[in-house]
């Protein structure tokens, strides 16, 4: 691939760059720290990952955090897996994330919108007094340090008191969204035992009400470790028999009292996606989260007291972990439980509109989406408020840059475009948004502070303009302390670092430029691999797509038995469409003449539907399997897969194919 595009699509105006939190950073470091006063991001970035201990050692003093009991040093161990950070301290992440009370008490520390779209504030002092008293509540019914509260929860208010009140008192928190099905959820909780359910009796979405009271019915019965069930009625039934009624839990006007834990106590379990066995259960420090996304949300995203933060996200992604941690830079958070497009494709913009967010993020799929529709945000939503649009999930496709560009540029506004990409691994960015650095068409701008983040070919040798494997070759304090269940580290240490010891393999194929910019090309276990030359699926995706013909598309690399390789790409049509010689010979030559002749699939082939996990990533790796001759049941979890019916379909070519 070429990385030689030396016009930026947006570069940051001297007083932006003069007012970003990450330049005042700088100077104070330099001051007291012995940070480069010179030399601007890069800079930095390289004395934050040369000078780890330093570095994090001015986050923590930058951002007061505050040591009920202090630190013997910043890094105890470095190595990897099993760096240890600041040991001794303890501290606690929902005292900092509830500390804005002191001076805002009456300004919002959320506003959460349904589907009408009126966002409703809840005020920091409400807030405070809510998490004070669940948090007295969960200490006597018995919780304890160590123990787990899990929630069946939407994106609303009670899911963040939830979290805040179980990290106050030291509780593990771990959290499903409700179109999650009992099967997928009991996959999750049974593995962590939960104490505590607190969830809703339904959800509404789409414009139509989901009662669950069944769900959850099912969840009481195959939990055996629950010792109570919170009920929330937001379809407005009745407290069940046994259960708690939230209201009363909520109610108290009591100070909350925040556990003092050591720095790698665990926060909370995030999942992977589980396409294939059971999902792993990744724990979370609070103090590893904590500085880490202080150093995430205040420099990198420039969040503060002033900014209004709107992420499209449900309970079970990484991203509603990371939108609530604004609260510990003082930032207004807006919760968004509704579907994506209702009652249109504007959905989000109008949200966005409504609360005035400042930083508005979500999918590059519904930035694409929006484009394909022939949508104008700005034309028809008041978005002067936004200075920065952020998209995760999957790479923003350079059409997706220059919409978004075009579109905020028509009616003036001069919009940061940050793409991001990390992990639920460690629930922050490896790359992304940087405020004072240029944006180039389809990169991100540069790696995140405190991450050497490198490119690396097989032998372990570090690639610049080239595609290789991402790797981090230091610990990050988010990094996980351990796999639930996983007493020898095994899992843990097969996950991310058997490819090369002692260092961070994340699984994606990454270009990192000679300028300092980063490209994400996908999966690198889905990678396609034609004759020796390696392809990102993110690639092929981004060309087709283009095609108004099609709506979405799955392209998969496939080893065959006789040392042959067969490289189908499965479309799914825009409606309307049909995918005629005429079509299919567009889509050939568009992949021919705009990204390599070898990866002009071997067969182009209709489907109903591109099936994605539950958190909307396609998958790739279990349908390769499907395709290879392996059983749905050994091939994938059902219960990770939004439409298990698509899969039927590619088992169905398996089976022809033998």
């Amino acid at each position: 691939m070429t990385t030689v595009n030396p016009q930026p699509l947006w570069q940051p105006d001297p007083e932006r760059t003069a007012r970003a939190r990450i330049t005042r950073f700088q100077a104070w470091a330099a001051e007291h720290h012995g940070a480069p006063a010179e030399g601007g991001y890069p800079a930095l970035h390289r004395w934050s990952v040369d000078r780890l201990d330093t570095f994090w050692e001015a986050v923590t003093e930058w951002f007061d955090v505050r040591f009920a009991t202090p630190y013997a040093r910043v890094l105890g161990d470095r190595s990897m897996p099993g760096a240890q950070w600041f040991p001794g301290a303890t501290l606690n992440y929902a005292e900092h994330a509830l500390r804005a009370t002191a001076t805002r008490a009456d300004e919002p520390a959320l506003l959460y919108v349904d589907e009408t779209h009126e966002p409703r504030p809840v005020t920091w002092a409400e807030l405070r007094r809510q998490v004070g008293s669940l948090a007295a509540e969960l200490r006597a019914l018995g919780v304890r340090p160590g123990d787990r509260v899990s929630g069946y929860l939407p994106n609303i208010p009670h899911a963040v008191v939830a979290l805040l009140a179980t990290a106050a008192v030291g509780g593990v928190w771990t959290s499903c969204a409700p179109d999650f099905g009992a099967r997928s959820v009991l996959d999750r909780f049974q593995q962590v035992e939960p104490v505590v359910l607190i969830t809703v009796d339904g959800y509404r979405y789409g414009g139509k009400e989901h009662d669950r009271r069944a769900t959850v019915a099912e969840l009481r019965r195959e939990l055996p470790t629950l010792r109570a069930v919170v009920h929330i009625p937001l379809l407005g039934t009745g407290t069940p028999d046994g259960a708690l009624d939230w209201t009363a839990l909520t109610s108290a006007d009591t100070e909350p009292v925040f556990e003092q834990v050591p720095f790698d106590h665990p926060l909370w379990v995030l999942y992977s996606s589980g396409t294939t066995g059971l999902p792993k259960a990744i724990v979370q420090s609070q103090g590893g989260i904590l500085v880490e996304h202080l150093k995430q949300l205040g420099l990198h995203c420039d969040l503060g007291p002033e900014d209004r933060f709107f992420w499209y996200t449900s309970t079970g992604w990484m991203m509603w972990n990371f939108l609530v941690s604004g609260l510990l830079t003082g930032t207004t958070i807006v919760l968004y439980d509704g579907s994506p497009g209702h009652p249109d494709t504007g959905a989000q913009w109008r949200v966005a509109e409504r609360t005035g967010t400042t930083l508005f993020g979500t999918s590059a799929a519904y930035v694409m989406a929006c484009r394909k529709a022939g949508l104008h945000p700005c034309r028809d939503h008041d978005l002067s408020a936004v200075q920065c649009v952020a998209t995760t999930g999957s790479p923003l496709p350079p059409d997706g840059f220059r919409w978004l560009h075009d579109e905020f540029a028509r009616s003036g506004s001069d919009l940061w475009i940050a793409s991001v990409s990390g992990g639920t691994d460690v629930c922050s960015c490896f790359a992304g948004a940087v405020p004072t650095l240029p944006v180039y068409t389809g990169e991100l701008q540069a790696p995140c502070l405190g991450t050497d983040l490198q490119s690396w070919d097989p032998d372990g040798s570090p690639l610049t303009d080239e595609v290789g494997e991402l790797v981090v070759t230091n610990p990050m304090p988010s990094m996980p302390i351990h796999f639930w269940n996983d007493p020898d580290g095994s899992r843990y240490h097969d996950s991310y670092f058997a490819a090369y010891p002692g260092v961070w393999r994340h699984g994606d194929w990454i270009t990192v430029t000679s300028r300092g910019s980063v490209v994400i090309h996908g999966r690198s276990d889905s990678t396609l691999n034609r004759q020796g030359v390696r392809m990102g699926s993110a690639d092929i995706y981004e060309a087709v797509e283009r095609l108004p013909e099609i709506k979405e598309s799955l392209v998969i690399g496939v080893e065959q038995p006789d040392g042959g390789y067969w490289m189908p790409l499965f479309v799914h049509l825009a409606p309307g469409a049909v995918l005629d010689e005429a079509l299919l010979d567009r889509v050939k030559r568009t992949i021919r003449e705009q990204l390599s002749p070898r990866h002009v699939p071997d067969e182009i082939i209709e489907v109903p539907g591109i099936p994605h996990t539950l958190t909307g990533k396609r998958i790739e790796v279990p349908v390769k399997r499907l395709l290879q001759g392996t059983p749905l049941e050994k091939a994938v979890n059902p219960g990770s897969i939004d439409d298990l019916d698509l899969l039927h379909h590619f088992e169905e070519l398996a089976r022809k194919r033998a």
